[in-house]
């Protein structure tokens, strides 16, 4: 074949090569914009893994790039005054400059030919090149791809220019781990970036929020300016070395904006977009230069013997679209949480370098320990250090609104240099204060103290009830009650998940009225008949486990009267015995159900009062906790979002209005329960559309609840309108957590595709949440709480007695299986690291 290739860059040059590496007939082109040894950046980062994978595709090619390459293991985060260290994470650099040099080596070893300074916009412009018969055209052009733009009706890109601004400097600095610096000072909160790619030379990103940046004055400053600004901010670190820039063609101003690419197609006709011209993926993962690789990896071997171009690049597109997509959704997570790292900064450092690791939510806890688990002990020891004080200092203010977040940051505060983490010798960062906690330091005086409880398995306290996991046990609509009254099903299903280790378990919606039911089968408390069968099923939890129950209450609103949903499906009105439902404004959830009639002053004393009475029935039952349900498009939750409040009077128009009517009702509702139970708020932190809540706007709905006298609160998203648009994924709606968490300071609860101990414990350990609530993993096994625990080898849980040999055996056969697999992994072929000698 004829091929182009627009782009020599390592997506192009790698291309070229491999193409002309599996038959050397093809007559292949390189045409570079700029010249040889001009780049933008300093060096590349490569995993293990991808190095294994490079060996495999051109071995000349991967021993020339390990042969200049530095690698480390450790990763170094500075903040605050201290230095925590992580290792095991197998991670290789090399100057960019010197991995185009080998690339271009190589294609021209193997007949490609390169043309620099030569910049193609257009493909027209191929004609007068004498290219323009080429079978295959590879647009290699990078993130600002002309080809891409030129025929973007057929690849329909999709670019997002983030807010964040960085800078992309060298210095000879000799960084002996992956090091992460920040500092926070007058103007805002910056961070660096930093790695070693050779003997001489370091790799030193600065990055910071938009504010930040302007406060600085960055924006008005040329390129020598902002290296002796960043060389100030971070000379206690730089040593007297100097950063340096290497911009080419750029104007005065070296700062830049990320932009994340996508593309609905990656090829049309006989084009085909490589690397960042068909996606790119945040720097703080490292894995651009990556990605643009095996790209051409899996083209060069679909192309390999092919008579049906189109028919190759669509299997091109399919199998790498799908890891393309896999590290994107990975760099996003990463990527956000550097722009908003200001809202962490408040979080002892060790949660912070925690957070840092997991960000991706690539990396586990359980990873985390196969990497290094000498860190990860000495996390869960300070963890549960604190955590045990703060439930501690919660429990000596009983009935106050003190909580563990607020006992924690204290005791941190107190204790940040006693080293329980971190410290000036690698090694020596783990470990917690004999001061402060039953775990002693790790190391040679740890003697045989116990383990730290997992994250998940350390107490928790709202007011005056001391949760004794992080484990909830969500509400679901069960659609099983006669006339609101529960019975022997619900009595069932909650009792086995109380009896399943969960600290906490919730009921499902509880109606305040007949006319709050979504449907006939919902559960209520507004008479007698249920006040009794409630205070059953309440007192069975309690004396049967040390489960707290939790009564969640709310009204369903335009979202009632509807059929149960496994008889006629979703959203479908009640045929016979339905009543008219009501909320803040005309306007149906759904086409196929009616408009709900404007509530009146007078509906709005009448629900309120309703909210009260079921709240007065609720301490007669004996429950621990109440949450008011504010979420998923329910009465409450349809004043708070735009979506449905389009009222002109007091109630609507602004959030302070929009708020009003829920504050009341909660308010009137917290004057009546007692002061040492706590109550929890659930809200939809966002619609899902466009036009629906703004993140500030969760933020600030959940402090409101907070000042008014909400203990927790429960954050979820959506179902407050049909045409959300969710994107859904494993833990997709723990960043809403965390965002609430960590902007309003107050403690929440995490839900959303949250299925295992891993997951739950990365999240509590990194400050996203303070507890846990998962749903379906429940309803599949209701003793999760007590399987996990078995799982990870914590003995503290307690067991129902009548279950104590189903938890010996279970115990059992958890260890044998970690015997087995320990003697299947030793006998494995072991992997040889690669490592620069």
């Amino acid at each position: 074949m004829k091929i182009v290739i627009i782009g020599g860059g390592p997506a192009g040059l790698y291309t070229a090569l491999l193409l002309a590496q599996a038959n050397a007939s093809h007559n292949i082109t390189v045409l570079e914009r700029n010249r040889p040894d001009d780049t933008f950046g300093w060096s590349v980062v490569f995993s293990d893994q991808t190095l294994e994978n490079f060996r495999v595709a051109d071995e000349p090619t991967f021993r020339a790039i390990t042969e200049n390459f530095a690698h480390w293991d450790d990763i170094d985060v500075f903040i605050h005054g201290r230095r925590i260290t992580s290792g095991g994470h197998g991670f290789s650099g090399i100057a960019r400059k010197k991995l185009l040099n080998i690339l271009q080596q190589r294609a021209a070893k193997l007949g490609v030919e390169l043309r620099f300074c030569t910049d193609v916009r257009d493909l027209s412009e191929l004609d007068a090149l004498g290219l323009g018969d080429a079978d295959l055209i590879v647009a290699a052009d990078g993130i600002n791809s002309g080809i891409r733009r030129q025929y973007a009706e057929h690849f329909k890109p999709d670019l997002d220019a983030r807010t964040a601004r960085y800078v992309w400097f060298g210095t000879t600095f000799p960084f002996d781990a992956f090091t992460f610096y920040f500092l926070e000072n007058k103007y805002g909160v910056f961070q660096a970036h930093c790695y070693r790619f050779d003997d001489e030379l370091s790799t030193f990103i600065v990055e910071c929020d938009e504010k930040s940046w302007r406060s600085a004055e960055f924006d008005r400053m040329d390129t020598p300016k902002t290296i002796a600004i960043c060389e100030a901010m971070f000379g206690e670190w730089l040593d007297g070395h100097p950063l340096i820039s290497n911009a080419v063609h750029r104007a005065s101003s070296p700062w830049m904006n990320f932009i994340r690419v996508r593309n609905e197609r990656w090829f049309h006709d006989n084009i085909v977009l490589i690397g960042d011209a068909a996606h790119s993926a945040h720097f703080s993962i490292g894995s651009g230069t990556k990605l643009a690789m095996e790209d051409a990896i899996a083209l060069s071997r679909h192309l390999s013997g092919a008579t049906d171009i189109p028919r190759s690049l669509e299997n091109y597109q399919n199998e790498r679209m799908t890891e393309a997509l896999r590290l994107q959704n990975a760099a996003r997570n990463s990527m956000e949480w550097f722009e908003h790292v200001k809202r962490y900064m408040h979080l002892p450092p060790e949660q912070v370098a925690y957070s840092l690791l997991t960000r991706s939510q690539r990396v586990s806890h359980e990873n985390l320990r196969l990497r290094d688990s000498t860190y990860v002990t000495g996390v869960e020891r300070w963890f549960a250090s604190v955590a045990s004080v703060a439930a501690s200092t919660a429990a000596a203010t009983a009935g106050t609104r003190a909580t563990s977040t607020e006992a924690t940051t204290e005791h941190t505060e107190d204790t940040k240099n006693s080293g329980i983490l971190g410290g000036d010798e690698p090694g020596q960062q783990h470990g917690a204060s004999d001061e402060t906690s039953r775990w002693t330091r790790a190391g040679k005086d740890a003697g045989e103290a116990a383990p730290a409880p997992p994250p998940m398995f350390t107490p928790f306290r709202l007011r005056g009830m001391t949760l004794s996991n992080r484990v909830i046990v969500s509400p679901m609509d069960m659609y099983s009650a006669h006339d609101g009254t529960p019975n022997d099903f619900h009595l069932v299903h909650l009792g086995a998940r109380s009896l399943g280790g969960a600290s906490l378990v919730m009921t499902e919606m509880v109606c305040v009225s007949a006319e709050g039911r979504i449907s006939l089968g919902c559960t209520g408390m507004y008479c007698e008949e249920h006040l009794a069968w409630w205070r059953r099923i309440v007192d069975f939890g309690h004396e049967y486990s040390d489960a707290k129950i939790c009564l969640q209450l709310g009204h369903s609103g335009r979202k009632g009267s509807t059929c149960l949903p496994w008889e006629e499906g979703d959203d479908i009105p009640i045929p016979n015995g339905g009543w008219e439902t009501i909320g803040p404004s005309p306007i149906p959830y759904a086409l196929t159900l009616p408009a709900p009639r404007e509530m009146s002053r007078a509906d709005m004393d009448r629900v309120c009062e309703e909210f009260v009475r079921s709240t007065r029935m609720a301490t007669e039952a004996g429950f621990d906790m109440i949450e008011v349900h504010c979420a998923h498009g329910y009465l409450l939750s349809s004043f708070l979002t735009p979506v449905s409040n389009h009222r002109t009077d007091e109630y609507g128009g602004s959030l302070e209005n929009r708020l009003r009517f829920p504050l009341e009702v909660f308010s009137a509702m917290r004057a009546e329960w007692p002061d040492e139970k706590p109550m929890s708020v659930r809200v939809s932190a966002t619609d899902w559309v466009e036009d629906g809540l703004t993140p500030d706007e969760s933020v600030a709905i959940a402090q409101a609840f907070v000042d008014a006298g909400a203990d927790i609160i429960h954050v979820s998203t959506g179902q407050t309108t049909t045409a959300a648009k969710p994107v859904f994924g494993r833990l997709w709606q723990t960043p809403y957590s965390d965002r609430i968490r960590n902007e309003a300071r107050v403690p929440t609860i995490a839900v959303g595709n949250i299925t295992d101990p891993d997951q739950v414990n990365s999240i509590i350990a990194a400050g996203r949440a303070d507890l846990v609530a998962m749903g379906r993993p429940h309803l599949a096994d209701p003793q999760w709480t007590l399987h996990a625990a078995a799982q990870l080898g914590f003995a503290g849980m307690r067991w129902p007695v009548q279950y104590y040999l189903g938890r010996v055996q279970l115990e059992r056969e958890v260890q044998r299986a970690k015997e087995m697999a320990a003697a299947a992994a030793a006998a494995a072929t072991p992997v040889t690291t690669i490592r620069k000698p």
